[in-house]
């Protein structure tokens, strides 16, 4: 009886993890447009921190998922919780490093 209430709550917090992983991918991207408006919010700005924002996540998601297959195998929301909190770290110091623009 105790594994079938193991199982049911396995499947909530795989689900939790990965809305969690991509809020959190949200709030990356949310870093790199709130530093294009920052300096200035012409085009120029938000091309470029986009397309930094979708670099980032491409080579950091090659590197995170060539880990995953390695140490979580099958667990993607782990993979995609891995992703999230680390382009939302980079979107919070690309925002902070706005500041330092002479």
């Amino acid at each position: 009886m105790t594994s079938s209430d193991q199982i049911a709550v396995a499947p909530a917090l795989s689900t939790a993890r990965l809305w969690l992983g991509a809020v959190l991918l949200v709030g990356g991207l949310l870093g790199h447009l709130l530093a294009a408006r920052a300096i200035g919010g012409y085009y120029i700005a938000y091309r470029d921190h986009i397309g930094g924002f979708v670099f980032f996540t491409v080579l950091s998601g090659a590197i995170i998922a060539v880990l995953g297959r390695r140490f979580w195998r099958g667990r993607h929301d782990v993979t995609l919780l891995t992703l999230g909190a680390l382009q939302a770290l980079f979107g919070y110091i690309i925002y902070l490093m706005r500041f330092h623009i002479a």
